[in-house]
């Protein structure tokens, strides 16, 4: 099978054990798993509340980007305060550059918020990690890798699970990776902390049968769906999520599921993929009323699901400034509110 050669391929990752300190042990990532990992509960109640239905948080306003200028930490505290009041459980998607801000700002202003900390994975390798090694991403790899274990370690009050990689092996995926190299860095990340460990990925992925030599590797599988990227009517939107949510289930009998990334845009551009695919309404109206269902949806599914996302991004995308990146928040760039967020 390609994917045993590929694997067979990638060399051992040396990492320190959760105790952390001490000489580091070699990860035999050249091995698939015949078996599931003995699995860690993703634990969704504090104090007595469940805190499943979450939030996806990317941090950077107008004028800063990843890698770029990022955030000060009065404008992170900011953000914490105004999602603070709807939700208790957040997802990041980096680990390296200002997680730990926002982990800091969570325990100083004692806020009482749970984090999914992402760890950001690229292919390792040119040509879609076919090709020569790429000395560079490795070590951006390598990077939020190590500070993703540091992070989980210096904050058990705080985060409550590790996301190792984003849409890293669907089809379509502009970072996507071989399965070597995702596996490699979750078994890395694994044995170094003590939360459990997912990766997060289209339903489209979730749904084949290769995926199970990664879901192996898992605590949870987090997957995500969005009803408006796949051609929903704001109607059809929740009873075609409930059907991809059966077919991932199908595909992973015992599974805990995780919805990484569920959400309605206010806007769209009318070129390339968004004006092929999109055919529902993306205005504040339909995004008020899809998270006025949703938010039913969830209560009822008591499924742990991050809503995409708290505020709109401008740096996404092109230039265009209908570009539907820019535009999935509930809370638009300037922190104000969009209408939405009056349901309750």
């Amino acid at each position: 099978m390609w994917f045993q050669v590929i694997l067979a391929a990638t060399a051992a990752l040396v990492l320190a054990g959760p105790a952390a300190g001490g000489m580091a042990a070699p990860l035999d990532t050249t091995q698939l798993r015949e078996a599931a990992v003995d699995v860690r509960p993703f634990q969704l109640s504090d104090d007595d509340d469940w805190i499943g239905e979450a939030i996806c948080y990317g941090p950077h306003r107008d004028g800063q980007r990843p890698g770029g200028p990022g955030p000060a930490a009065d404008q992170i505290l900011e953000d914490l305060r105004l999602m603070r009041p709807r939700w208790r459980l957040l997802r990041t998607y980096g680990a390296a550059e200002t997680a730990e801000t926002i982990l800091a700002a969570i325990r100083a202003d004692s806020l009482g918020m749970k984090v999914m900390l992402g760890a950001w994975i690229e292919p390792e390798r040119a040509d879609g990690d076919q090709g020569a090694p790429d000395a560079e991403k490795t070590g951006a790899n390598e990077r939020e890798c190590a500070a993703a274990i540091r992070l989980a370690n210096a904050y058990p009050d705080v985060v409550i699970a590790v996301c190792v990689g984003n849409e890293t092996q669907v089809s379509w995926s502009g970072n996507r990776c071989s399965p070597a190299t995702l596996i490699a860095r979750i078994r890395q990340v694994r044995a170094a902390v003590t939360v459990p460990v997912s990766t997060a990925d289209d339903f489209a992925y979730w749904r084949e049968p290769a995926s199970r030599e990664v879901a192996r590797e898992l605590d949870f599988i987090t997957l995500h769906a969005h009803p408006l990227w796949n051609g929903r009517s704001l109607d059809e939107g929740l009873p075609w999520l409930d059907a991809r949510l059966a077919e991932v289930r199908d595909a992973h009998p015992g599974a805990t599921l995780a919805l990484g990334e569920v959400g309605w845009a206010t806007d769209r551009g009318t070129e390339g993929n968004q004006g092929r695919l999109i055919a529902g309404r993306t205005d504040e109206a339909s995004q008020t009323e899809f998270y006025r269902r949703y938010r039913a949806w969830v209560a009822d599914a008591r499924l742990a699901s991050f809503w995409f996302e708290a505020f709109d991004e401008n740096w996404k995308g092109s230039d265009d400034p209908h570009e539907v990146e820019k535009h999935w928040g509930l809370f638009r760039a300037d922190r104000s509110p969009k209408p939405a967020l009056a349901v309750e």
